[in-house]
């Protein structure tokens, strides 16, 4: 397919008079058919359009992310019904997609696949009816001809409350084999194939131990973006995927305020925040709800600062792959010393998953080595061969802490490749209640850390909380 030329930028206005930007979902038939690839080259196809996109991720990805947001220009945002009630959802979106073009959403798993093995809660198909998202579906025909028809009637005829509005075709043989299995889809299902990406095509996204290699791991990211646009711009038909998205119905606007009208503070309060090649994993809109309650974000890299920053009233380590540069974190020793002062001065500290294993005793990556951590949880942290945990957890508050009175029920999900042992007395954090129970993460004073990963948009009274802490 050649490419098509610039247009003008899509529509924004619908019949109510609603600005909301043109939306749409790239959704796959499962996991590993190219959802990835295709929204990440569209992405990039478009931006050269001068489009400004948002980005979104439906599910507990922080991985995906990275590669949206680097063709974007922008931070990709997590979508998710399970963790987040529906209205907190759109009210999150809705404010993200502020002054933009377009609302590009890629799926988790198959299009139909939820949380759980039965129902649509934190599925692909939940979230597109939720934003009354057209969907675009993304085939796998690497080993099919005519049999993709007979899948695309499939999710076609599924559920009629979904908005399927075409097919994208991946991994073509050739043009003989993308000609036949286009006509067929078509016949069956009588919706266009917008597109088909070639087998042999001159850049994929690698994978690694958590799935896709974050774009700080990548060397070249930036040109794999690039192909990615040059491949979208010869082989999808932009030009109709523009006008589906902008055929989007509006979203009815009756969600509940999140962010205050106004902060805590007449001064924002630093909030130093750990952001380098070892802790990328953050929830935007965690960020940007500290930000609305009072703190102003600092970033800062433990790889390479040999201080916080200087009006850091307060920490927050996220995750991301610390074991990856466990022996440069270690020597690292002004800074280490300088987030152990922060604690005894009685700084706020809010660590996640690669945050709490940064402030572990000892951190033994995969070969077998050790490396001194911060200390401030005393527990020992060991890499394993095979996944630790991945999942979404309901957990209770086993006490108060930076973040929520002892007793408050949330959603979170943990995704790890390491351990603990060798841990001291502490004081518990939560109380995994589903899927198993178990204790998880410590709290100690003015310190919280845990392998879970928390979405303060569930509950605004956890940005509160924090940035009431930062401020006293």
């Amino acid at each position: 397919m050649n490419p098509t030329p610039d247009r003008a930028k899509p529509s924004t206005e619908f019949k109510d008079g609603a600005r909301q930007p043109p939306r749409l979902v790239i959704a796959g038939t499962a996991s590993g058919v190219g959802k990835t690839t295709v929204t990440v080259a569209t992405i990039a196809a478009l931006g050269r359009r001068g489009l400004e996109i948002v980005p979104f991720k439906v599910g507990p990805d922080y991985i995906d992310p990275t590669y949206h947001a680097l063709a974007a220009g922008r931070p990709c945002r997590n979508l998710d019904s399970w963790i987040l009630p529906r209205s907190n959802l759109l009210a999150l979106f809705a404010r993200a997609c502020l002054k933009t073009d377009l609302a590009l959403v890629e799926g988790v798993m198959g299009l139909y696949d939820g949380r759980n093995e039965a129902g649509e809660v934190g599925s692909t198909a939940e979230i597109a009816k939720l934003l009354r998202a057209p969907v675009v579906l993304v085939l796998d025909v690497g080993k099919q001809a005519r049999s993709a028809a007979a899948t695309a009637r499939g999710f076609q005829g599924f559920d009629p409350d979904l908005d399927l509005a075409g097919f994208i075709l991946n991994r073509v043989g050739s043009e003989r084999h993308a000609g036949l299995v286009r006509r067929e889809v078509e016949a069956a299902t009588g919706l266009p194939v917008l597109g088909a990406l070639p087998k042999h095509a001159p850049i994929e996204l690698p994978e690694r131990h958590l799935g896709l290699i974050p774009t700080q791991q990548l060397e070249r990211a930036r040109e794999v973006v690039q192909q990615l646009g040059d491949l979208a711009s010869q082989h999808l038909d932009l030009e109709q995927l523009l006008r589906i998205a902008s055929a989007a119905s509006p979203i009815p606007d009756k969600h509940e305020p999140l962010f205050p009208d106004r902060p805590l503070a007449a001064v924002p309060v630093g909030l130093a925040v750990a952001r380098d090649e070892a802790f990328r994993f953050y929830s935007e809109d965690n960020l940007d709800l500290l930000e609305a309650f009072g703190a102003r974000i600092l970033p800062f890299s433990p790889l390479r600062d040999r201080a916080l920053p200087g009006a850091a009233r307060g920490i927050y380590l996220g995750g991301g792959f610390p074991e990856l540069h466990a022996a440069r974190l270690s020597t690292n020793t002004p800074l280490l010393g300088a987030i152990r002062r922060a604690f005894s001065d009685g700084l706020p500290i809010y660590a996640e998953c690669g945050g709490l294993m940064y402030l572990a005793q000892g951190l033994t990556d995969f070969d077998g080595r050790r490396h001194g951590m911060a200390g401030l949880v005393g527990c020992e942290v060991a890499m394993t061969e095979r996944r630790a945990a991945l999942g979404y957890v309901r957990l209770r508050t086993a006490r108060d802490t930076l973040i929520a009175p002892a007793g408050r029920e949330l959603r979170g999900h943990e995704f790890h490749w390491s351990r603990l042992s060798s841990c001291s007395e502490a004081a518990t954090a939560y109380d995994i209640l589903e899927p198993r129970p178990r204790a998880e993460g410590f709290a100690q004073d003015n310190l919280l850390a845990s392998y879970v990963h928390l979405h303060f948009g569930a509950e605004p009274d956890l940005a509160r909380r924090f940035a009431k802490a930062l401020i006293a």
